[in-house]
């Protein structure tokens, strides 16, 4: 059976290039099931993901390519390494998500990783682009990383600071890509008052046309403000507990300022889970100092979804700092 290298991208963040090796292993166990025997291989001093696979299909090359930390991949060929041409995972520049520097900004290689894991739960065959929503959209990272892979994209963002950053940079990327699109911000209104503000963004591709939708709004509302939409996945990470230089409005169940995801988590699942479509997953990365793997199974078990347990699901916990040490979880709507 051939045996193949996956050279991984080096990462921009040093902590967390130093612990992915485990996380795109575990990524590829979870979104390639054609890929046998991963393990890492270090040839001439420069570290590979390798794994063993019957003929790579073409389905099977566009699954490795969008893997979050694939750069390049090889064939290995007696003493030799054959390189194996890759299609272009993503339908929009990788700048996308690249190009907003801020503190707090989640590492792009791991929203990559935990929207791939996410998708790999999805039950439902899809009809089109895939449908995601991140609840806690912040400047808008995880969208972004959606509509680059071909998705549509949908949030919800309490910090109305934090939306009109993102909704302004969709609108100066998209014009000075001289892509094509339409970017609109509305004031959402209900019964003659104006309680936030909506962007509604096209993006017309060669082969598709993408959408993006944003609500300012508190996330425990987002079955009210998106309606009767319902979601193939839900991709969110959730706030870590500790203080990025930014004010972040995260109120628990006592309805003071809670900078723990508990209280919010405890309110939030039940509404996420309701707008998931069946055969949709839910995957959220989250800081482990802040709550157990155990507390955030069983809220998301009481919401009526099943989390995916054992093996590679239970292998990205990984450090951030030394008061994140982040994981993640992926539940479905059976």
């Amino acid at each position: 059976m051939p045996r193949y290298l996956m050279l991984r991208t080096p990462s921009a963040n040093r902590v967390y290039a130093g612990e992915s090796g485990p996380l795109t292993a575990a990524e590829l166990e979870l979104t390639a099931p054609f890929a046998r025997d991963i393990e890492g291989a270090n040839l001439a001093g420069v570290d590979y993901l390798s794994f063993a696979s019957d003929e790579l299909l073409p389905g099977h090359l566009a699954t490795v390519a969008a893997q979050s930390a694939c750069f390049a991949l090889f064939e290995e060929v007696g003493d030799l390494l054959r390189p194996v041409a890759l299609p272009d995972p993503f339908v929009l520049d990788d700048d996308l998500v690249t190009i907003p520097k801020y503190q707090g900004k989640t590492n792009e290689q791991f929203t990559q990783l935990l929207v791939g894991v996410t998708l790999a739960a999805v039950t439902r065959e899809p009809s089109g682009p895939r449908q995601i929503l991140d609840p806690l959209a912040g400047r808008g990272t995880t969208l972004s990383t959606a509509l680059m892979l071909g998705h549509d994209a949908y949030g919800v963002e309490g910090d109305a600071k934090a939306f009109e950053q993102q909704a302004s940079f969709y609108k100066t990327y998209l014009r000075r890509k001289r892509i094509r699109h339409t970017a609109d911000v509305t004031n959402v209104r209900r019964e003659g008052k104006t309680i936030g503000k909506r962007l509604d963004a096209t993006v017309t591709l060669e082969d598709t046309t993408l959408h993006v939708t944003s609500f300012t709004g508190d996330t425990r509302t987002s079955a009210d403000l998106f309606g009767r939409k319902k979601f193939d996945a839900i991709v969110t990470d959730a706030p870590y507990g500790v203080a990025h230089g930014a004010t972040t409005d995260v109120r628990g169940t006592s309805g003071r300022r809670d900078r723990s995801p508990a209280g919010l988590l405890g309110e939030a699942i039940p509404v996420w889970a309701s707008q998931l479509m069946h055969g949709g997953a839910i995957g959220i990365a989250w800081n482990t100092f802040g709550l157990t793997r155990e507390d955030l199974a069983a809220k998301l078990t009481d919401a009526g979804l099943v989390v995916q347990t054992g093996g590679a699901w239970e292998s990205f916990a990984h450090r951030v700092d030394s008061s994140i040490r982040r994981d993640l979880i992926v539940a479905v709507n059976p």
